[in-house]
Order: C-alpha cells, then sequence, then structure tokens
C-alpha cells in the first residue's frame, strides 16, 4: 500500500462520508458519495462505477458504463457539509480497456505535463491563476416563448445609493479597487472563505475587493504545478459558491453580469522550470524574460484566437472581451501593462518571480482544459520559434487610429473563437494530449447547447432599440 493511499484511509476514519468529485468536459465538478466502509485498499485499484452517458459531452447510452479511480493525493475534508465528509477528485477510466477516458479534462491535464517533459524544454511548469467573482445578495432570471429577464440585487451596488433604508457608501462603477469597509461588505465573508481554502489545504496570498461594484472580488492561491493547480481552482470554486450560500449570499464565475462595469477574468500567470531553474528569466533579456519566454509568447499570440475558444469559452465572455473595461482585446504584449493580453509582472526582480501573465482566461472555463492548452500554445511557439514581434509599452486603449489598426484583437463572439479552434488545433493534438474526439464533442456541445440557443433567442434590448420601429 502507498503513503498517499494510507495516509487517506487514516482521513476516512475522521469522516462518516466519501465524496468522489470529478469535472464534466465543460468544467462543472460532479459528484456522489459513498460510506467510508468502502474506503479500503481496493476502491484506489478497481474504481467504482458511475453512468456517463448522463453527464453531458460524454457517453452515448450504449456505452454509458464508466469508472471513476480516486487519486489518493487529492483527498481533503470538506469545509462546508454539515456531516464531515472526505472529499477525492478522480480520475475516469474506461471498464472494458482499463485505459484513461479521452474526455477527462483532467486526463488531458495529466498528459499535458507528460508532454512537457518529453519535449526536453523544461521539467515542469507552474501555475497562478487569478479568478474573480462576483458576491451579490440576490439574483432572479429566468425566460420562455414570450419572456426574458434578470435582475440582481448587491448591498453594495451603485444603483441602491437611491435607496429608502439605503445606508450609503455604496461603491460606484469601476471603483471597487479597494475601500475599507463599510464600502467593501464582503470582507468577513472573503476571510472565511480564505480560511475555508486553507483548511482544505489550497494555501491563500491574497484576498481583496476588485474593481466592479456590486461585491466583485479576488482570491488568489499561491502557485502551484499544472493538474494540482486545476484541482485548487475546481475547489475553490466550490467553496466560493457554499461559503457565500451560507452568508445569505449567491457569489457567481460568470465573467460579465453587470452592463457597464468591469467583468471577472481569471489572469493566468505561468512558468517553466528545468532541474530547479526558471527557463523564463533572463537578466539581459526585455523585462528580464529569455527567448525561450519571447517564443512562449508567441505561441500564445498566434493561437489566441483558437485558444479562446478553451480560455473563454462562453457566450458571455465575449460581453468581457471589449475594449474599456481593462480587458485585454489586444493581441500584444508588454511588461506591466494591464491593455494587452499577456504582460509580464515586473513587482520583483527575483528570477523565480519571473513569469508570463496571459490575462484572456475567465473563470467560466474548464481550468484543466485552459491550463493545459495555453501550456500547448506555448510550447508550440518555442519549437517553432515564433517571434512575437516587439512589445508594446504604451496604453493600448487610445493609441492613435493609424496606430490602433495595426494591433489585431480578438475575435468578438464565441461563434467566432470556436470556429478558430475548428481550423487552428494542431498544436492541441501533440504528444496526444488533446485528442480529436475531444475537441469534436467540446466545439459540438458549445454551438448545440451555447451560441444557437443565445443566438435564436430575442434580447431584451432589442424591445428597446427596435419594438417602434
Amino acid at each position: 500500500m502507498s503513503e498517499s493511499i494510507r495516509a487517506v484511509l487514516e482521513m476516512g476514519k475522521e469522516a462518516k462520508m466519501v465524496d468522489l468529485r470529478f469535472a464534466d468536459l465543460i468544467g462543472t465538478w460532479q459528484h456522489f458519495s459513498i460510506s467510508t466502509h468502502q474506503l479500503t485498499e481496493e476502491l484506489f485499484e478497481e474504481g467504482i462505477g458511475f453512468d456517463g452517458s448522463s453527464i453531458r459531452a460524454f457517453q452515448e447510452i450504449h456505452e454509458s458504463d464508466m469508472i471513476l479511480i480516486p487519486d489518493p493525493t487529492t483527498a481533503f475534508m470538506d469545509q462546508v457539509l454539515e456531516v464531515p465528509t472526505l472529499v477525492l477528485i478522480c480520475d475516469i477510466y474506461d471498464p472494458v480497456t482499463r485505459q484513461p477516458y479521452t474526455r477527462d479534462a483532467r486526463y488531458v491535464a495529466r498528459k499535458a505535463e507528460a508532454y512537457l517533459k518529453q519535449t526536453g524544454i523544461a521539467d515542469t511548469s507552474y501555475w497562478g491563476p487569478e479568478a474573480e467573482f462576483f458576491l451579490f445578495n440576490s439574483v432572479r432570471y429566468g425566460g420562455g416563448t414570450n419572456s426574458a429577464f434578470y435582475y440582481i440585487d448587491s448591498v453594495e451596488g451603485w444603483w441602491n445609493s437611491g435607496a429608502e433604508d439605503g445606508k450609503g457608501g455604496q461603491i460606484p462603477p469601476k471603483r471597487g479597487y479597494f475601500p475599507v469597509p463599510p464600502a467593501d461588505a464582503m470582507q468577513d465573508v472573503r476571510s472565511k472563505i480564505v480560511l475555508a481554502l486553507e483548511a482544505a489545504g489550497v494555501p491563500i496570498e491574497v484576498h481583496h475587493h476588485e474593481v466592479a461594484t456590486a461585491g466583485q472580488s479576488e482570491i488568489d492561491m499561491c502557485y502551484d504545478t499544472l493538474t494540482r493547480m486545476a484541482d485548487k481552482v475546481m475547489i475553490y470554486k466550490y467553496l466560493v459558491k457554499n461559503i457565500a450560500r451560507q452568508n445569505g449570499l449567491t457569489a457567481t464565475f460568470m465573467p460579465k453580469p453587470l452592463f457597464e462595469d468591469n467583468g471577472s477574468g481569471m489572469h493566468v500567470h505561468q512558468s517553466l522550470w528545468k532541474g530547479g531553474e526558471n527557463v523564463f528569466f533572463d537578466e539581459a533579456g526585455y523585462a528580464q524574460i529569455s527567448e525561450t519566454a519571447r517564443y512562449y509568447i508567441g505561441g500564445l499570440l498566434r493561437h489566441a484566437p483558437a485558444l479562446l475558444g478553451i480560455v473563454a469559452p462562453t457566450t458571455n465572455s465575449y460581453r468581457r472581451l471589449v475594449p474599456g473595461f481593462e480587458a485585454p482585446v489586444n493581441l500584444a504584449y508588454s511588461q506591466r501593462n494591464r491593455s494587452a493580453i499577456c504582460r509580464i509582472p515586473v513587482y520583483s526582480k527575483s528570477p523565480k518571480a519571473k513569469r508570463i501573465e496571459f490575462r484572456a482566461p475567465d473563470p467560466s472555463c474548464n481550468p484543466y482544459l485552459c491550463f493545459a492548452a495555453l501550456l500547448m500554445a506555448g510550447l508550440d511557439g518555442i519549437q517553432n520559434r515564433i517571434d512575437p514581434g516587439e512589445p508594446m509599452d504604451k496604453d493600448l486603449y487610445d493609441l492613435p487610429p493609424e496606430e490602433a489598426k495595426l494591433v489585431k484583437q480578438v475575435p468578438g463572439s464565441l461563434a467566432e473563437v470556436l470556429d478558430a479552434l475548428e481550423a487552428d488545433h494542431e498544436f492541441l493534438l501533440k504528444g496526444d494530449v488533446f485528442t480529436p474526439d475531444l475537441l469534436e464533442a467540446y466545439i459540438s456541445y458549445k454551438r448545440k447547447a451555447e451560441v444557437d440557443p443565445v443566438r435564436m433567442r430575442p434580447h431584451p434590448y432589442e424591445f428597446t432599440l427596435y419594438y417602434d420601429i
């Protein structure tokens, strides 16, 4: 018996239930629970069955049987359930072949890490996502053949400044970064989330209010390796949502829930290491980055339209990716510059701190697929020595028209980036990291379940524009 399994069996003595979790292709955690008496060494060898045809974008009904095998290194005690529950994140296997399931996003992440080692470019990658979210007091939404609506409310929302029972201090649009309480009404809730995350084994660096009104928040996790960081993003989203609910709030990772204010992104910091050395660092390079790092950036910029189909994967993502709200719409790189899609932070001159920040992703993505796709694009840039061009060390939002037209921008819709992903995905197939069947299932689902339903419905604002036409 391995030490990690032995440790899990010991943890199980503190629990009354064991919860087995896995991510679907779109990035939502699924689960079911077993009694602690079923937590045995055999569970980690034989696994446990479930119906794969009931999970979106997974199996057809005639091939529905699948197996979950828990990863003992992922164990943690749930911090929100009343019944003491041990959580294990699982990998998915085919019961006939006993091979990993190609549409298991966590398997894609693990293959990406293995492929990195195969290239010889580096042996480890580190990832630090900044997943922003909103904490609202309430939300209502719905729609049908003859109606469509949503209504959000927040004690912090600027629209409540005129409320009869109001107490003032609401945060104006784009002014949330970052006043102290009582304007920041979410301090204690964020602190509770941080304590729960750390108790679940997710170390935290900082938490704060973000730029938008109405409870926009950010909690930054300490960096980790690719698959493990994606696991932590799943834990993060789970605890944010549940602790918000326990405190009478509702949390959303939807990229752009509010009109005329900043949306929520998930800027992803990344670096490559070999033999304990950061291969992105070069004292003499621009912003102290190496040639390897420049080529990595070249790969990100070259494949950005296709990447967006995975890292900004909702119709709502393209409400965020518009000029004027600190969103990274310009396909350029720069040190310090938050108007470029790729930024090189310069807070520290330490070789260990040198990294690239890709700012286009948002927290609606599947983190396993997001990090794997970014790594594959960057490696393609290194392998093909893709030159990213000159950096843009100026405000890209206020360029003169003759300069602005020379800077490419991100596509403007989910339909466009899915087309780009369909046309440009060979870099993802290297090392069998992504597979054609996964990409086909993913693109098909997105078009049928998201693009078409939004495209075909009247928008409420169209009545303002056109009802009296």
